[in-house]
């Protein structure tokens, strides 16, 4: 039972309550409040998010202005897709990552930098979502230059989507989340022109190799979240796709956002760490460059032909991914999207893997 403790009882002469001094609700920390057997309309301050409370009889909810909760989030473009091969065993350039934004606790965004504010919501408001492809590779010659990724956004949090590896006769989109590298020349001009990452989502891409002899032909690396792409390492080999950062929003630490590796007459480049897909040589798997892995923002890998016989189209890039965690007291609601939540110690976390909608919270 309740007790009310007081001083003093003075007549009041209006018909309002009058307090002297300031009202001091009563005191709890998250844990000693979540112990409590409460009832709806249960009122009281929470010492650990310095806020007043009030329980609706399933949870608790913040009271005035400004009542909401913060929403940490890990956004991730769709990769970019791996540039293709063709005759005369030209080689690709491995697929840029796709942008990535990332505030959960004291981990660095894309490209480098600091993390990034928590996003706070209104409650029992829909907020916009989408989930970016991942880029195919395109037609025409030598196997065509890579697509880029799509964009992948949380309100007006985007991620973009990452750069396409260049061919023989394209070069690498230069607009992607991260880079996706030129592919090799062969008995062509000595032309580089390599994507560059967007600053706070990804890193540039890596130097292909352009050469006159077949079997000196090497692309580089797509750019990945967390690196650059690798340059070609020696001719005939290409480089690494670039690394992509390592989060453990969901309670386990992943790696997202790697870049394609790119192809090599001799040996192609390995994808980056967080599915980034590998690039192929003249021989191996047919050359074909290796898919970005779903729903992990990966680059594809790139492409060069099988024995010299046909054109190749590079890896596809791998979808994006959103990834939202907020206190569990709070309850998600969609529209149009594919979704799983879970719980992590006092969080849950929220996993969108396709489609383009809304959310709330309440």
């Amino acid at each position: 039972m309740s007790t009310l403790e007081t001083n003093s009882i003075g007549k009041y002469s209006g018909n309002n309550v009058s307090i002297d001094d300031a009202l001091n609700l009563k005191s709890y920390t998250t844990a000693q409040r979540d112990a409590l057997t409460s009832v709806a309309g249960d009122t009281i301050y929470n010492s650990d998010d310095n806020k007043v409370q009030v329980y609706t009889g399933s949870a608790w909810n913040d009271l005035g202005a400004g009542a909401g909760v913060n929403i940490e989030y890990l956004i991730v473009a769709g990769g970019g897709g791996g540039g293709g091969g063709g005759i005369n065993w030209t080689v690709g350039g491995g697929g840029g990552a796709g942008g990535l934004r990332n505030s959960y606790a004291s981990e660095n965004t894309g490209g480098g930098l600091s993390g990034e504010t928590p996003l706070p919501i209104a409650l029992n408001t829909n907020y916009v979502v989408s989930i970016g492809a991942g880029g195919t590779s395109g037609s025409g010659g030598y196997g065509g230059k890579g697509n880029r990724g799509g964009n992948s956004y949380f309100a007006h949090i985007t991620a973009i989507g990452g750069g396409g590896g260049g061919v023989y006769t394209s070069y690498a989109d230069p607009y992607g989340g991260s880079g996706g590298s030129t592919g090799a020349f062969y008995n062509q001009a000595n032309v580089i022109f390599k994507g560059a990452g967007i600053i706070g989502q990804g890193f540039n891409a890596g130097n292909s190799l352009t050469a006159t002899s077949a079997n000196n032909q090497a692309g580089g690396g797509g750019g990945g979240s967390a690196a650059a792409g690798s340059n070609y390492p020696s001719n005939g080999n290409g480089g690494a796709g670039g690394a992509g950062l390592s989060s453990s929003i969901t309670g386990t630490p992943t790696n997202y956002a790697g870049g394609g590796g790119g192809a090599g007459y001799a040996s192609g480049g390995a994808g980056g760490a967080g599915g980034g897909g590998a690039g192929r040589s003249n021989t191996g798997s047919g050359g074909i460059g290796q898919a970005g892995t779903v729903n992990t923002g990966g680059g594809g890998g790139a492409s060069t032909t099988n024995n010299n016989t046909a054109n190749q189209a590079g890896g596809v890039g791998g979808s994006g991914v959103i990834i939202l965690r907020y206190p569990s007291d709070y309850t998600i609601s969609q529209t149009g999207l594919t979704l799983t939540t879970a719980t992590d110690g006092s969080d849950k976390v929220t996993t969108i893997t396709a489609g383009t909608g809304t959310v709330s919270w309440s």
